[in-house]
């Protein structure tokens, strides 16, 4: 798997069911715009038809993450030096 983070590629798939050359972009608790994103996208997901479950695993997500940011830290969107 690609991430648009070169010091992302120590996240691994174990299950290797994410093929090498398929771009992934991960969201971290302390991103301040990754609740917001993930609303976003349950939204387009479930307008397109997705289900559900998914769905609501998105919206639980941004919920857990907010709890998260009160209790730990949040900060902006930033790449590496």
């Amino acid at each position: 798997m690609k991430h648009a983070r070169d010091d992302y590629n120590r996240i691994q798939d174990p299950a290797n069911l994410i093929p090498a050359d398929e771009p992934v972009f991960l969201i971290r608790g302390q991103d301040v715009a990754g609740p917001q994103t993930l609303r976003c996208w349950a939204d387009l997901a479930s307008d397109m038809g997705a289900d559900e479950a998914i769905v609501r695993a998105a919206l639980r997500q941004a919920h857990k993450m907010e709890e998260w940011q009160r209790s730990k830290a949040k900060k902006t969107p930033d790449m590496p030096s």
